[in-house]
């Protein structure tokens, strides 16, 4: 019989884990409902017209498809069907109801939006909405890259207020700050990329410059100009390219020298007055009285790899020298995504969290705290007979009190009982006994300290949560 496994690219969680991401979870959803946004969930499965089509070409291969069911052919027409079908399947990138009319979601923004259009009668716009659920890619697993992992996004739809842009630069860094993971937000936008594509008088290649400039940081500079003269850049849009991404000096400055060189490009103004504005409310609203954002940068190169976003994008990294992580949040503004499912002009944006990377940074830099870890805070010892009884009356009153407390469940031999304290971590035993029964009291034992004494059972509570 082979060993027991999981699927690639996938884990369990032990209860230790689940804690520490609880908390993570705990952190974000206190600080949603504090910035007005409101939970929903939506089927782990979608129709998988919803979703193709949606992500770009390299996201549609990433989609993790489901076979549907009762595929055995019941005629000889419907088997030669089976099998045309099969024969393009593995051929290309394609799909037929035939075989697979669904799929596992790719992320939570898409299925938001066909909430929205479905849902538009029964919304009060502008509709705030935080989601925390798991996705799936059929991705080459690696250090913080799944198969399964969670994203958590909140949203706001029907209103083009870069206010709304502020607000979640704001969540970014107000979670960030609870969970003690210093990050750098990196802030640009697509019109600033499109701007940049009309500077090298190739407007149509601006997703081609994206996607070389987006590797900036992994290939530098000669990496992306070697790609994009691959991708038919010419020389003179090269040397644009480099010119703007050669621009330093703080965020102001930039946006500046930003300003000069796109002044006759309006869909570049435009940008930079977006993003200028976006940062402005940020420091309203963070009160900033310095004028300069501390862990916000305006970086030209940012590009989002999703073909939806139209207006600011962000993305955000973790900023500690000795944690190498890729991006643990982004997102941006798009315009028209519901227009995708037949709802034109309701602009949206929103941001995600990778918390399966924010929980593999935080595990790195050990900032989870301490308390986590503990559960169980007392066990009682099961010396059966009226003892048990006893045993029971006493973890009632426990419980009762908010202490986590459990009865060893069977009468097994007392070394057996304390080795299952030990190995949980439980902090203290408790010894209902003869002597501790007839008395009305139990004995306490701090396994830290070793100390033991009996007491009464309000004295316990007492002890138990000094």
């Amino acid at each position: 019989m082979s060993k027991p496994s999981i699927p690639q690219g996938t884990r369990d969680f032990s209860p230790a884990e689940v804690r520490k991401r609880q908390y993570i979870f705990n952190t974000l959803q206190k600080i949603f409902e504090l910035y007005g946004f409101q939970p929903l969930e939506t089927p782990s499965m979608e129709n998988l017209t919803t979703l193709t089509g949606k992500y770009g070409e390299e996201g549609d291969r990433l989609i993790f498809k489901i076979l549907n069911n009762g595929l055995n052919a019941q005629t000889d027409d419907t088997k030669k069907k089976m099998n045309d079908e099969w024969e393009k399947i593995l051929s290309k990138s394609y799909s037929t109801p035939v075989i697979t009319e669904r799929a596992l979601r790719y992320d939570l923004t898409i299925p938001f939006a066909r909430y929205v259009v479905m849902h538009q009668n029964e919304l009060a716009f502008p509709f705030r909405r935080y989601q925390m659920q798991p996705v799936w890619r059929a991705d080459r697993p690696q250090k913080g890259r799944y198969r399964e992992f969670w994203q958590c996004d909140a949203d706001v739809v029907g209103s083009t207020s870069l206010i709304n842009e502020a607000e979640l630069l704001c969540i970014y860094q107000q979670a960030f700050e609870q969970l003690k993971v210093p990050v750098m937000i990196k802030v640009n936008s697509r019109k600033l990329l499109a701007a940049l594509a009309e500077l090298c008088c190739m407007p149509e290649k601006m997703m081609d410059i994206t996607i070389a400039m987006d590797k900036l940081d992994r290939i530098g500079w000669i990496g992306v100009a070697k790609e994009l003269q691959e991708r038919g850049i010419a020389d003179d849009g090269i040397w644009q390219i480099e010119r703007v991404i050669n621009v330093k000096g703080n965020n102001d400055e930039k946006l500046a020298a930003y300003a000069e060189i796109m002044q006759h490009s309006q869909t570049g103004m435009q940008g930079i007055n977006e993003v200028s504005k976006t940062l402005a409310y940020n420091r309203e609203l963070r009160n900033n009285a310095d004028g300069q954002e501390l862990n916000i940068e305006v970086d030209i190169s940012l590009a989002r790899g999703l073909n939806y976003y139209t207006g600011v994008i962000v993305e955000v990294v973790c900023n500690h020298p000795e944690v190498k992580m890729g991006s643990i949040g982004g997102g941006g503004r798009y315009d028209d995504l519901t227009g995708l499912f037949g709802l034109k002009g309701l602009s949206g944006v929103g941001v995600s969290f990778g918390i399966d990377r924010i929980y593999d940074v935080m595990e790195e830099m050990n900032v989870f705290p301490e308390q986590l870890a503990e559960g169980t805070q007392a066990l009682l010892i099961n010396f059966g007979g009226e003892n048990e009884t006893y045993a029971l009356h006493i973890l009632q009153a426990l419980r009762a009190a908010g202490i986590a407390a459990e009865l060893y469940p069977d009468t097994a031999k007392f070394d057996k009982q304390m080795k299952y304290a030990n190995k949980r971590g439980i902090a203290y035993v408790l010894l209902p006994g003869d002597e501790e029964r007839e008395k009305g009291m139990v004995s306490v034992k701090n396994f830290s300290t070793g100390e033991q004494k009996m007491v009464t059972v309000p004295e316990c509570i007492s002890v138990m949560k000094s």
